[in-house]
């Protein structure tokens, strides 16, 4: 099995990276928080990966940091969360806030997250609630406080419409600190976070 991979990146396309190895070109697929660090083309980088082997192919699913490979291992474990859903879900928030709802066994939130429906995420806070305590510390989660509902809501639809996570959540959280009294409004939030986003 394929546990890590170090090489020239060679081609960047959303969700999905292609590295030289030594001549052989991996086709590796990241979630959006793994590109939005990676390095540029022609650079060298080194992903963390699991590979999935079925009898019609084999994945390669590849992640910036050993936390978020885990938590990758930890959602595809649930009945109904394949590798591309859990890339969805992992680029959808940070590892911190997923820890949060979790751990305080928050549905409604979780039922936010790319296909995942209501017995999808009973399943991941009956399954997953302790273990992602190991994977994500405390002491990690407090470092990057979660965001509220709505401010999460604005990023979410930033994503969607194809800004980089990092950039939505500049810009959203820019946007509170400005004017704290939009946070109450998650379709405000999103105006304003676009005029944020799109500012030269």
């Amino acid at each position: 099995m394929i546990a890590q991979l170090s090489g020239i990146l060679v081609l960047a396309d959303a969700m999905d990276v292609v590295i030289d190895c030594g001549g052989v070109g991996y086709a590796v697929s990241v979630p959006i928080s793994t590109t939005d660090i990676m390095p540029g083309v022609g650079e060298r980088v080194t992903l963390h990966t699991v590979m999935h082997v079925r009898e019609d192919a084999m994945q390669l699913f590849g992640f910036a940091t050993t936390a978020e490979r885990e938590a990758f291992k930890l959602l595809t474990s649930i009945t109904g969360i394949g590798g591309r859903t859990a890339l969805g879900i992992l680029s959808a928030m940070p590892l911190a806030d997923l820890r949060q709802y979790l751990v305080s066994g928050n549905l409604v939130a979780l039922q936010r997250l790319p296909g995942v429906g209501r017995k999808t995420a009973e399943r991941m806070v009956v399954e997953l609630r302790e273990k992602i305590i190991g994977v994500v510390p405390e002491a990690s989660a407090s470092a990057m406080p979660a965001m509220s509902a709505v401010a999460d809501e604005a990023v979410a639809a930033l994503v969607a419409l194809g800004y980089a996570r990092a950039v939505a959540e500049k810009s959203v959280k820019a946007v509170i600190q400005a004017e704290p009294s939009v946070a109450a409004s998650s379709e405000d939030l999103l105006r304003r976070a676009l005029r944020m986003a799109t500012a030269p």
